[in-house]
């Protein structure tokens, strides 16, 4: 069924925990993904769904899985947590894909493990259909993600501020080490094992550095672009991840652990959805400097492999502090490119900034909705009658006809997102037992950027009792 080729635990003992899934007691299969299934090369077509719901909830064991949990630490909002660790997820196993990549099979509530501390390790079936419909509609919205296989029922109840149905969520990702995973290792002084660490993972992400003279610093290197050209395309999109912590960045450009994140309605540089984000540390405009911060979290852990033979301390923190000038710098040109093709720039320069923000600042002041407001653009109309003149100039003095121009605003600018209210009403109707808005949603974006009439009710924004103001990371 399944073609194991499982690594990370092949690395010491320090780096995981074995496992048991303990959540289903009686799994019922909700969604399973037959096209990714196929791309991983898995043979499931003639498995039925008892036998996935059985596999995927952890239920039965896959005689060659791993079935470990994953050692990290991280920063929460800014505080340093040594020991987090997987705490309701398992690592199902590894599996080679058609193309000859690495990919984790991930369970998520199915279980206490080592990590859970006072958690039961399970979750509600409401994080399990968001993870699914969000994380599936940013794969074909073009944005570097973990992946969707299968959601199950685990036939028993889950306690939280309320009774929920239990589920578990089959993710899968190029990986699972995060940020926090080196921070782990380096906060106890095993800099042996941050070295260890950083070998797998150059050779499962970067294989091309594996005999690089300096592939330590072509590494980080890597791992800075990935994060940050995936944070300027989430900014793009309106997307406010939610909780940012060095736990949930992933040294592999993903993004990862949904959680409390979601989409905007209504534009606002500044706006908040985490119910714990009190502060508004990771709030959408924020979302950039952050993803350096967590960086620099990074670089602190690598520092004894960044360092060079010819340098000494003080000349390495001065070369990573030219370097991270030149990552912000590399920032904005990646926000710059993703926010100048929204409005049919194809090479916008540091001067289309302003434009650029004279657009949000009137979408933030007139509560425009971004999606629609940006989708709309391809009419070449915009509220402002002053900016919409001097957007018009600017476009003609690129020499790029109207066609061009509609083609590349209709490339970036999505018809559909997953709205939070119709993502809730989903989570409510099943809950109730009625699974069909879910797998409605979960099917409507196989192509987010093409306009189709039976969609059309997915580009209305929230009623004012539909408005989702808070989101909760329902652990």
């Amino acid at each position: 069924m399944i073609n194991f080729t499982n690594s990370y635990n092949q690395l010491p003992n320090e780096f995981y925990s074995n496992e048991t899934p303990s959540a289903a007691v009686k799994p019922h299969l909700i969604a399973f993904n037959d096209k990714l299934a196929n791309e991983l090369g898995l043979d499931c077509s003639s498995i039925d769904n008892e036998k996935l719901a059985f596999v995927f909830s952890g239920k039965e064991l896959l005689e060659k899985g791993s079935y470990i949990s994953m050692a990290y630490a991280g920063h929460q909002f800014g505080h340093f947590v040594p020991s987090l660790g997987d705490g309701r997820a398992i690592l199902m196993g590894e599996v080679t894909d058609r193309e000859g990549l690495l990919y984790d099979i991930h369970l998520k509530g199915a279980g206490r493990t080592h990590f859970s501390r006072r958690g039961d390790g399970r979750s509600s079936l409401g994080p399990v259909l968001r993870e699914y419909i969000v994380s599936e509609a940013m794969y074909h919205l073009g944005v570097p993600t973990t992946r969707a296989l299968a959601a199950v029922l685990t036939g028993d109840d889950v306690f939280r501020e309320d009774i929920f149905p239990g589920g578990v969520f089959t993710r899968v990702a190029r990986g699972h080490i995060r940020v926090g995973t080196f921070e782990y290792f380096f906060s106890r002084e095993e800099h042996h094992n941050v070295k260890t660490l950083s070998d797998y993972a150059i050779a499962r992400f970067d294989k091309d550095l594996i005999d690089h003279e300096d592939k330590y610093n072509q590494f980080f290197d890597r791992i800075v672009t990935r994060k940050l050209s995936l944070v300027a395309k989430w900014m793009g999109l309106g997307f406010i991840h939610g909780v940012m912590n060095t736990d949930n960045t992933s040294i592999s450009g993903e993004t990862i652990d949904y959680g409390p994140c979601a989409f905007m309605d209504k534009f606002s540089f500044d706006k908040v959805f985490s119910s714990i984000d009190r502060h508004g540390r990771y709030r959408y405009a924020n979302q950039g400097n952050i993803a350096l911060w967590n960086l620099s979290v990074l670089a602190n852990t690598l520092f004894p492999l960044l360092k060079r033979d010819e340098e000494n301390d003080e000349e390495v923190v001065q070369r990573l502090q030219q370097k991270f000038k030149e990552y912000s710098a590399y920032y904005e040109a990646q926000w710059l490119k993703v926010m100048g093709n929204k409005i049919g720039i194809f090479d916008p320069h540091p001067s289309d900034s302003e434009l650029i923000n004279d657009f949000l600042l009137t979408m933030e002041n007139h509560g425009l909705d971004f999606t629609n407001t940006f989708r709309s653009l391809h009419n070449f109309d915009f509220v402002d009658e002053e900016i919409s003149s001097r957007w018009h100039q600017r476009l003609k003095e690129q020499g790029k006809g109207f066609d061009e121009v509609r083609e590349l605003m209709d490339s970036v600018n999505p018809f559909i997102i997953p709205r939070n209210h119709q993502i809730e009403k989903a989570i409510n109707d099943a809950i109730d037992g009625n699974f069909e808005h879910f797998h409605f949603l979960r099917n409507a974006f196989g192509n987010p950027y093409k306009e189709e009439s039976d969609l059309l009710s997915l580009t209305v924004e929230p009623l004012a009792g539909e408005v989702v103001t808070k989101t909760f990371c329902g652990t």
